[in-house]
């Protein structure tokens, strides 16, 4: 205690910033005395008188501000010195007592909530027995409760998440996902998208067109022999049928669109190089409309395209290096991070989907 009261009194003493103020003072009121001069070299200026005389009191007071800068760094090192040194003895003292740390974990007090973002992960992801497994275990054995979570938010269950409902809608999206990208049959996602067709009008959603313009595309090349040629011929004759039976409630919207598919019969012996080939021979088309669809399926329920955990686990994952190494730099300095509205550090994430505003 008796070396932690000596550096208390140097620090007193000598390294306090009484000696730097008197230093600043000096340095203003050098400079004031200056400017004074010039004002009145300019009052009594005449055509005799030496118009350099400005410019020579400038030069003049060079080395004294140099000078008294350095004096005023002097000081100011004395006193970082006798902090540096009166910490150390602070530390030494009470080296046995750690400083209160501030570190929260703000997910800790909403463990129901954590366990609702996982069960929506595994429901849309189609993993439903998973789902209902861990619904049936957080169920028979719930986490704790506190004060800081809403008393809604300890009720978790499949009738809480409308589990049943919610593994029907995403059974069907799943079934029509695994038509369009495995077995390459539009029909499903055509008939889904005409009974929400009000619904992605309001949404001035392109989806429905987007699949009509592919399974014409689809039969124009060729096909296939199961079902989802729809009663159609295959090949140009049976994509222009469809393109008559199916395209006038589009004409209206997408009418240019219409005449650029049909224009392509002119083409017919050389699609390949004309000025259609992006249309005909786009080998990402199919996975192009999936993702389309899945945007749409999940904004009428509500729901972004991506899994907001998935998200927040990305999102996490690619600003933790750079939140451990400040704070582990504010651990050292001992210092917090006060703003409550950003981050203290520009993290670079990646562009998702725009979604609902939903959370879930």
């Amino acid at each position: 205690m008796d070396n932690l009261q000596k550096e208390n009194e140097r620090l007193s003493k000598k390294s306090n910033l009484s000696k730097s103020i008197d230093d600043v003072q000096a340095t203003i009121d050098l400079l004031a005395n200056a400017r004074d001069s010039i004002r009145l070299l300019k009052r009594l200026l005449t055509m005799s008188a030496d118009p350099t005389s400005a410019s020579i009191t400038l030069a003049k007071l060079q080395n004294p501000v140099k000078q008294s800068f350095d004096k005023v760094n002097e000081d100011l090192k004395d006193v970082h010195s006798g902090l540096t040194k009166y910490q150390k003895a602070l530390d030494k003292k009470f080296k046995t007592t750690p400083f209160p740390t501030t570190e929260y974990d703000a997910l800790a007090s909403h463990p129901s909530l954590i366990n609702r973002a996982i069960a929506m992960h595994l429901l849309r992801e189609g993993q439903f027995s998973v789902a209902s497994t861990f619904l049936s275990e957080v169920a028979a054995d719930p986490p704790p409760s506190t004060h800081a979570e809403h008393p809604s938010e300890q009720k978790l269950d499949l009738n809480s998440l409308g589990s049943e409902s919610l593994q029907k809608q995403f059974s069907e999206m799943y079934h029509i996902l695994h038509q369009l990208r495995n077995e390459r049959n539009l029909l499903p996602a055509i008939e889904w998208a005409r009974s929400k067709h009000e619904a992605l009008e309001a949404r001035g959603s392109n989806l429905e067109f987007e699949l009509g313009r592919l399974q014409f595309v689809w039969l124009f090349m060729g096909g296939g022999t199961h079902a989802n040629t729809g009663n159609a011929l295959n090949g140009p004759k049976g994509a222009l049928a469809y393109a008559r039976r199916e395209f006038n409630m589009f004409q209206d919207k997408y009418l240019r669109e219409i005449q650029n598919l049909t224009g392509a019969l002119a083409f017919l012996p050389n699609l390949q190089g004309s000025p259609y080939n992006r249309i005909f021979y786009n080998d990402s088309a199919w996975e192009e409309v999936a993702n389309s669809f899945t945007r749409e399926f999940c904004s009428l329920l509500g729901l972004s395209a991506d899994s907001p955990l998935y998200i927040a686990a990305t999102a996490g994952a690619i600003a933790l290096p750079t939140l451990l190494k400040l704070a582990s730099i504010m651990k050292e300095k001992k210092t917090e991070w006060t703003t409550q509205d950003e981050l203290p550090v520009r993290t670079h994430m990646p562009l998702y989907e725009e979604g609902s505003n939903n959370t879930h």
